[in-house]
Parts: structure tokens; C-alpha cells; sequence
């Protein structure tokens, strides 16, 4: 294989998903959009999953990093007996989780 090919699975913020696969798609990177959830606030998220040649994945990875804003949020005081004592925290949100997986095949049909 001349180029072989990498997996990349980016889990970003929803808020800035438009901005990240819109630039994606101006650099021609071609992309699967999953939403998907989790984290300390239970925010929604968006994977994305991206084939690309490896001698690309530098690029795509500076198009998350300059397009994904990481940034804080107030978390939510869960209500208890002592709800009172208890002040809103604040916590990092925004920027991304990456994965980059080899892949031993990629068909494109």
C-alpha cells in the first residue's frame, strides 16, 4: 500500500461541530457524523469518524484543533441535604478527544 490509511474518531463538543466538518469538508476530508453523549455534565457530543491517508492526518488534526474551543462551563449542583453548602463548580468543556487507529483495509464502494 502506498498511503495507508488511518482511522480517526474525533469526539467533540456539540457546539462546535458545524464550524469543524464544515472546514472538513473545504479541505475534502469526507466524514461520518455520530451524536453521542457522556462526560462530567452529560452534554451532548458529536464523533466523528474520518478515513483518511496518513500523510493527511496532521492536517485534519490541525483543522480540530484550530476549530474546536475548549473553554469552561458552570456545572449543575445536584440537589441535596447540604444543597446550601454547596458552590457551582466550574469545568473544562469543548476542545476533543482523538483516536488515530491503523487500518489494514478501506473500500470505498
Amino acid at each position: 500500500m502506498d498511503n495507508p490509511m488511518k482511522l480517526v474518531i474525533a469526539i467533540i463538543n456539540d457546539d462546535d461541530a458545524p464550524i469543524i466538518l464544515d472546514s472538513m469538508r473545504e479541505a475534502g476530508f469526507f466524514a461520518t457524523k455520530l451524536s453521542s453523549s457522556g462526560g462530567f455534565l452529560r452534554l451532548g457530543n458529536t464523533t466523528i469518524i474520518c478515513g483518511v491517508e496518513a500523510d493527511k492526518v496532521d492536517d485534519l488534526l490541525q483543522i480540530i484543533r484550530e476549530e474546536g474551543s475548549s473553554r469552561s462551563q458552570v456545572a449543575p449542583v445536584v440537589p441535596t441535604f447540604f444543597e446550601a453548602l454547596q458552590a457551582p463548580v466550574k469545568v473544562p468543556v469543548g476542545g476533543a478527544t482523538i483516536f488515530v487507529l491503523d487500518v489494514e483495509q478501506f473500500h470505498k464502494l
